[in-house]
């Protein structure tokens, strides 16, 4: 995220309409059903209408019955600031940008699993970029998916990173599903990244070299069909890609490799716990 972004209230009044001023630097509330993005189904990305932070993703947008856009995650912690809110004769916590302290909204925990949250978000405060036109996404399995979102997270092009469940066989797993090996899922992390900064070929290096692509079903310790090496593709062009990158590194190895080539499936995403794991806990690498 950028640095700081900070204006004077005659300068937001010249960038914002007057709907976005009230609402975003004077705390005002649109009326629910009449928001922009209330109904809004578009994919992509919901950025910060004052300083474009990068706020949600629209796979984290839900209809809540509320009349304002809600969502039940951000996309990256840090995005966000939350602030005890005492108006209205009520306790409430208000949500805002942490890039331009922009009002955005507030966050109830009565929204769905796996966060249990819902930020309440007034659409004039929004940005929406279609996916269409800039991001794309990427989905690897590599082992174990902390230590593999965390590789994923400090690349420059990489706008969010999703761990969860993927190509198996079982609906709405949760983490105890998983590791119990029936359900044929893998632990994955889904990458939506900007390729005019970052190319799906470099996402494959990074995929290559942060795992053992030539044990099956093991990564270091972790033994188990979860644990299996797999990329998931999500177009032609990135089944090409992929194809190409395997071959070249298998020149390079004197084991075959055991990676498995996918078209990208239902991807289910992990506990709000196993999100950007090794940032909240400040551990090392599990990957050996």
């Amino acid at each position: 995220m950028s640095d700081k972004v900070i204006r004077s209230n005659k300068e937001w009044k010249r960038l914002l309409t007057p709907l976005q001023y009230k609402i975003t630097r004077k705390k005002a509330s649109e009326r629910p059903f009449t928001g922009k993005y209330y109904n809004f189904k578009g994919e992509g990305i919901y950025q910060c209408v004052c300083c474009g932070n990068e706020l949600f993703t629209s796979e984290a947008k839900y209809k809540s019955g509320t009349g304002w856009p809600s969502f039940w995650n951000v996309i990256e912690r840090g995005r966000i600031e939350k602030i005890p809110d005492y108006g209205l004769s009520m306790v409430r916590t208000e949500v805002a940008c942490s890039r331009c302290g922009a009002h955005l909204g507030h966050v109830f925990n009565d929204g769905p699993k796996p966060t249990g949250l819902r930020y309440c978000i007034n659409s004039a405060a929004l940005k929406f970029v279609s996916r269409n036109k800039k991001y794309q996404t990427a989905t690897f399995a590599a082992g174990c998916f902390w230590s593999v979102e965390e590789e994923y997270r400090k690349l420059d092009g990489v706008v969010s990173t999703t761990v969860g469940y993927s190509g198996g066989n079982f609906e709405n797993p949760v983490y105890e599903d998983v590791c119990s090996g029936r359900t044929g899922h893998a632990e994955a992390v889904k990458v939506l990244y900007n390729p005019e900064i970052i190319p799906y070929e470099k996402l494959l290096d990074v995929f290559w070299k942060k795992h053992n692509p030539t044990t099956l079903n093991r990564q270091g310790p972790d033994i188990g069909t979860q644990y299996r090496s797999i990329i998931f593709f999500h177009n032609n062009k990135q089944e090409s890609a992929a194809k190409k990158s395997k071959a070249a590194h298998q020149k390079k190895l004197n084991r075959p490799i055991v990676t498995e080539i996918l078209p990208a499936s239902k991807f289910y995403m992990a506990e709000e716990y196993h999100q950007q794991y090794l940032e909240k806990s400040g551990g090392k690498s599990c990957h050996y």
